[in-house]
């Protein structure tokens, strides 16, 4: 019992973008116009990474020419928060996603340029190392999941749907830990057991792809709502986006460790 309340609360996916309750809103006076497809939603997850992309060009250039990080200080909380605000609208009411996911979009990349210009400071070339690996891994676990390499089963979706939310509760709770002076010492150490954790992460946030790809398939099949493009763009768009942050944080151990 406690196994189907977890998958009916969140879904088949263990990104909390997707809630089961948010592809069954139907109604049955949608015309076949107004359903969702799975080209649609390709079509503005491209459009979404591009918005990503434009922002945060903007912001890795304000860095470069002034050479002074706190210079784009303002563009990463302003997007962070920003984007977390745009990010649980569109979470609570996926009805807003076509309006608000775009919104996300936008701010978020004000936030990841910031972030990746002061890895990239620290650790010249190792963005461009982030952002390719971040694209093979997402073409390989597509090409995986169509070819029936990997199978989403039940068992499959709750293991990811665990391990995700402890990762996300053990983020919280060193975050909360951060303002007593204290923290979880392997989240952000660069020795083995901090690149073995970062490892973990690397491939939970990954496994969630083919999640996300069954999720959205099965949406598409199933004649939803048309707004739920955005949404499912939205959702992926987030996991890419968590799954860049975790491999710079990969990567970055391992920098200094030379």
């Amino acid at each position: 019992m406690a196994r189907h309340r977890a998958l009916q609360m969140f879904g088949r996916s263990g990104n909390p973008a997707f809630k089961s309750k948010a592809f069954a809103e139907r109604s049955s006076d949608f015309s076949t116009s107004e359903v969702m497809t799975l080209s649609g939603t390709v079509n503005k997850t491209g459009l979404y990474l591009l918005l990503c992309f434009m922002t945060a060009a903007w912001t890795w250039n304000q860095f470069y020419s002034s050479g002074d990080p706190s210079s784009v200080m303002g563009y990463l909380i302003f997007g962070t928060v920003g984007g977390l605000i745009a990010a649980l609208v569109t979470i609570f009411k996926p009805t807003s996603a076509p309006i608000s996911a775009p919104i996300y979009a936008l701010l978020e990349g004000f936030a990841i340029g910031g972030i990746s210009a002061m890895f990239e400071s620290m650790y010249p070339g190792i963005v461009i190392q982030a952002v390719g690996l971040t694209f093979f891994t997402l073409a390989s676990l597509l090409m995986a999941y169509k070819t029936g390499i990997i199978k989403p089963t039940e068992n499959f979706r709750l293991m990811i749907f665990a391990a995700t939310s402890g990762i996300m509760l053990l983020y919280l709770l060193s975050f909360v830990m951060s303002f007593f002076g204290s923290g979880i010492g392997f989240i952000h150490s660069n020795g083995p057991m901090g690149i073995i954790f970062s490892l973990v992460v690397v491939a939970i946030a990954a496994l969630n792809l083919v999640l996300d790809f069954d999720f959205i398939e099965q949406a598409s099949e199933q004649g939803a709502p048309k707004y739920l493009e955005a949404y499912g763009a939205f959702s992926l768009l987030v996991t890419l986006i968590w799954l860049y942050l975790e491999i710079l944080r990969l990567l970055s151990k391992l920098y200094s460790r030379n």
